[in-house]
């Protein structure tokens, strides 16, 4: 026993090197955290407060994602709300010179606040036009609530983008050239009580040159 302890120890002290795949990446690639600008319906690219980034909106009620923020509520952030939509929605942001490399340690943070049994969850889009959704997300939660999204640990699903429908698994799909970064809950809002929040989103990756 003791000679295996010892022979084990170098790999635990000098774990062998990542693949060049799978190294750290881990750098911030963008952050949205939305203009400080009165409500507005829809969000448009005025809203955006990252100079470097496209706002796309995705799937039948589009033209409903709100920028919301209420001004008498104390610290009231100023996010995107999904509460009037009467089909389903996708926000998606595109950064205008790169793409990104979501292998290695790569992950996505956001703020948000979900009521009801809507769950946020993440879609990207990759360089050949594949449109994915995480089967990870952000569920229910009174208050606003951060959450890390590790890519490594997502299980993907393919995702219509049109309709804002999921489809089939995808083993291992090809995170080294993402093209567009976005969130949906794949349901229709249903006003206060059975609604999205997002306040702010980060991707952490390796930026790409298109």
């Amino acid at each position: 026993m003791k000679l295996l302890k010892y022979l084990l120890l170098p790999a635990l002290l000098f774990p062998p090197a990542l693949p060049a795949s799978a190294q750290s990446s881990g750098k911030l690639f963008f952050r949205e955290d939305w203009k400080e600008a009165e409500a507005a319906l829809p969000v448009t690219q005025e809203h955006v407060a990252n100079p470097d980034l496209i706002l796309n909106l995705y799937g039948p009620a589009r033209d409903s994602i709100k920028k919301s923020n209420h001004p008498q509520i104390p610290n009231d952030p100023y996010y995107i709300w999904s509460g009037e939509c009467k089909g389903n929605w996708a926000v998606g942001l595109r950064h205008r010179n790169q793409l990104v490399d979501l292998r290695g340690d790569a992950r996505i943070r956001i703020r948000s606040k979900q009521s009801g049994f809507r769950q946020l969850r993440l879609i990207l889009k990759l360089q050949s036009g594949t449109w994915l959704v995480s089967e990870q997300s952000a569920p229910y939660t009174e208050n606003w609530t951060e959450k890390e999204f590790r890519i490594a640990r997502i299980h993907w699903r393919t995702l219509d983008i049109e309709t804002i429908t999921e489809g089939a698994w995808v083993e291992a799909p090809d995170l080294s050239k993402v093209e567009e970064i976005g969130f949906t809950d794949l349901m229709e809002g249903g006003g206060t009580p059975a609604s999205s929040r997002l306040d702010w989103i980060a991707v952490y990756g390796k930026a790409v040159s298109r």
